[in-house]
């Protein structure tokens, strides 16, 4: 799933190719993606793309007021096209390919553009056209974002005073903190050498301090490597650089014990026991506790 790193990085991707160039036309291909009715997707044609932003892992176009936002879900992602003169049509229900945006030609004829794609069978992709992106729920309902200058210690302290809740589910609340996901909440407790089940309302101030570290610098660590990336090369990008997340067996690259997981029903989690547990691995299965 893309998460704030990657989708941040799509919005500079975009900004650079499509700011200042007006959209032809929005063709949705897969119906269900497209969750908004007022205004229809067709008033989107003609308008310039005039910004684009992120909202957590949302991707928002802003065209003249008009914002077209995207979530990708676990299996979406945007692939951008030089031209699209050629592009044939696609039938609903034929292969990934969700929603195609088509930019109006350049001075050589080529019409660029990007087309939203989801991979897998359950099909969460979500387009929205609305005035204004608090018009989204999803974004209405977001957390503060880690990046941003008012996420400091003491705005995370008082987010995990007195919750029950274990720190790895909390941190992908996206209502809690805007932005990570499976893949980097992993990583940012393993850069904080904490527990994944660690009740949320039990750290210390000091523990406090490092997850904050741990996860500013984990994210902004995450953006850097992604800036000026082509969209093709950030899931390659995002995947080369995480140290727990999908690499169980490995050896960890801090302490050389073997990274191992924990499955759920829909998801797994990766963590390192040395760095993490105190040596002691996880049971693997559902409200899992420390072997004693």
């Amino acid at each position: 799933m893309p998460e704030l790193p990657e989708v941040e990085a799509l919005a500079e991707f975009l900004r650079e190719r499509a700011v200042g160039r007006v959209i032809a036309a929005v063709d949705v291909v897969a119906f269900q993606a497209l969750k908004t009715v007022d205004p229809p997707v067709t008033a989107l044609g003609g308008l310039t793309v005039t910004g684009v932003a992120r909202h957590g892992k949302f991707l928002d176009l802003d065209c003249d007021g008009t914002h077209l936002v995207t979530h990708l879900a676990r299996g979406g992602w945007l692939r951008w096209r030089d031209d699209l003169t050629g592009a044939k049509p696609v039938r609903p229900g034929k292969g990934p390919l969700a929603v195609r945006v088509r930019l109006a030609p350049d001075g050589d004829g080529r019409a660029p553009g990007f087309e939203l794609t989801e991979a897998g069978t359950q099909k969460r992709l979500a387009v929205y056209v609305v005035r204004d992106p608090g018009d989204v729920p999803g974004i209405a309902s977001l957390g503060p974002d880690p990046l941003a200058a008012d996420f400091t210690p003491e705005a995370l302290g008082a987010i995990l005073a007195g919750s029950r809740t274990q720190i790895k589910g909390l941190l992908r609340d996206q209502k809690v903190i805007a932005g990570i996901g499976n893949a980097y909440s992993d990583e940012v407790l393993h850069v904080a050498r904490m527990s994944p089940f660690k009740i949320a309302g039990t750290l210390t101030e000091a523990q406090v301090a490092e997850l904050h570290e741990a996860i500013v610098t984990t994210l902004r660590d995450a953006v850097e490597r992604a800036r000026g990336l082509a969209a093709k090369d950030l899931k390659a990008e995002k995947k080369s650089g995480l140290r727990v997340h999908g690499r169980t067996g490995e050896k960890c690259e801090v302490c050389g014990d073997t990274i191992r997981e924990v499955s759920f029903a829909d998801s797994s989690l990766q963590y390192c026991p040395t760095c993490q547990t105190g040596g002691k691995p996880l049971a693997d299965r559902r409200l899992s506790k420390l072997l004693k």
